[in-house]
């Protein structure tokens, strides 16, 4: 969010929060996040609701209704600066090593032997910080020996994974898309800041955009994003995976993982690994032998909000 916004902070519980992020459309102008409060508790979780303007009442019980467990619990709402809701949430966080990676929001020196990334704080999701993002990484760090001449990083949000791609296969076509303009952006200036070159960036809507279209076959695709998007996009991801590719697929709950498998087994794709991190799951998955052709027109449903990559 580049302008001032408002906050809006109920508890919920993990059933909650897991049926708002499956919900299709929530029909509320806003920028819902849930958050884990207690580990592996399942009774204590966060929603945070991000408006651009203070939400009214009618706005609040909308929201309210999400989370009925909240009950009479007081809404916490509140004024936030601009850029700060993400700035503040990702200041301070402690260097990450993941296999040959090396990430870090401030000034640590990077160990000898590492590949380090700078990823400063600010406008856009995947410091490398959750699980996520951490597990996609290790997930790729664990492939480095096999050949990559092709990769894509769909929702690339600080261009973080597409980065790791490069490292690992410096020969390799790299494409980093994502819907947001704003993370493109800083995907550009983070490439910058690390001395990535040669990685294309794209804004676009998952896979459909003619570029991307027309330089597939990729063999690595990479989505680390939601699970309602991740099932609405299997069709054009696996669209655009050459026979045999990979897919790493991230950004969803271990309850979720059964659907999203079940997404991508309809298009052809074989699942080969699970990397468990607490309540996420991240996901390998090779294509079929022969390139999967959609027998539909790609449906839209279940893409809302894909852009918060986490």
């Amino acid at each position: 969010m580049s302008a001032d916004s408002w906050k809006l902070t109920l508890p919920c519980t993990r059933d909650e929060a897991e049926a708002i992020d499956a919900a299709d459309d929530l029909a509320i102008e806003a920028v819902i996040m849930t958050t884990e409060e207690v580990e592996d508790d399942r009774e204590h979780w966060r929603l945070d609701a991000y408006f651009e303007a203070e939400p009214d009442a009618a706005t609040i019980e909308a929201i309210r209704a999400l989370v009925p467990s909240a009950g009479d619990h007081p809404a916490t709402v509140e004024h936030v600066p601009a850029q700060d809701w993400v700035t503040m949430s990702q200041a301070g966080l402690e260097p990450l090593s993941v296999g040959r990676f090396f990430v870090h929001t401030g000034d640590e020196v990077v160990p000898e032997g590492l590949r380090g990334f700078h990823i400063p704080a600010g406008r856009a999701f995947g410091t490398g910080h959750h699980e996520t993002t951490s597990g996609c990484l290790a997930m790729l760090d664990a492939m480095a020996s096999g050949m990559v001449t092709n990769a894509i990083d769909v929702g690339t949000g600080t261009g973080l994974l597409a980065f790791a791609a490069r490292h690992l296969w410096p020969e390799a076509k790299v494409v980093a898309t994502d819907i947001d303009p704003i993370a493109i952006d800083v995907t550009a200036e983070n490439a910058a800041i690390n001395g990535v070159d040669g990685v294309e960036l794209i804004v676009a809507d998952g896979a459909l955009a003619d570029p991307i279209m027309a330089a597939a076959p990729y063999d690595l695709v990479i989505a680390n994003i939601l699970a309602g998007p991740l099932i609405s996009m299997a069709p054009e991801l696996a669209a655009i995976a050459g026979p045999e590719a990979t897919l790493v697929l991230a950004g969803l709950l271990e309850t979720q993982r059964a659907d999203v498998v079940a997404a991508y087994e309809a298009c052809g794709c074989t699942l080969e690994t699970v990397d468990r991190r607490g309540d996420w799951s991240v996901l390998r998955l090779r294509a079929g032998r022969e390139r999967f052709v959609p027998n539909a027109p790609f449906d839209p449903k279940g893409r809302d909000g894909w852009a918060l990559d986490i």
